[in-house]
């Protein structure tokens, strides 16, 4: 039985689909996935995301690995076999195609994606994922306007 794991103080946020049907679909600690993002195994692997990742919204993670303090943009798909170093930003809408490997510390961009930077990112990225998490609590507690307090 393939399986879906959801690491501790990670938050999973309205209209996101997980599909593990052949592979197992592991989430790390503090990570976000937001509002339609969308998670589905490959043929080859299931997908492995990190600790502190923000996955935005409408993102596409398909049969791929996401390392330790990523941030995928909005509409990112990201296809299978791709791995993404740590500490990385993946651009909104960038489109990486199969096998792509993408070292830590880099700025992804375009259709196809490719490197356009080298920068470690991890402070910013580890700080987006734990406003998610502050306001993944705010939110089950009903307070669902929790972002006015956080300037």
């Amino acid at each position: 039985m393939m399986i879906a794991t959801i690491g501790e103080d990670s938050s999973v946020w309205p209209y996101v689909v997980i599909r593990s049907e052949m592979h197992d679909v592991v989430i790390g600690r503090c990570t976000n996935i937001q509002d339609f993002a969308m998670i589905h195994v490959g043929y080859e692997q299931g997908v492995l995301i990190g600790d502190f990742c923000s996955i935005t919204h409408r993102a596409t993670l398909h049969g791929c690995r996401i390392g330790n303090n990523v941030l995928v943009g909005i509409g990112a798909t990201i296809m299978d076999g791709c791995e993404i170093g740590d500490n990385s930003i993946i651009a909104g809408h960038a489109l990486l195609r199969e096998g792509t490997i993408v070292p830590p510390n880099s700025i992804v961009a375009g259709i196809p994606a490719v490197v356009k930077a080298q920068r470690d990112a991890s402070t910013e990225n580890r700080r987006n994922a734990l406003l998610y998490h502050r306001n993944a609590i705010a939110y089950a507690r009903g307070e669902h306007r929790a972002w006015a307090d956080m300037g």
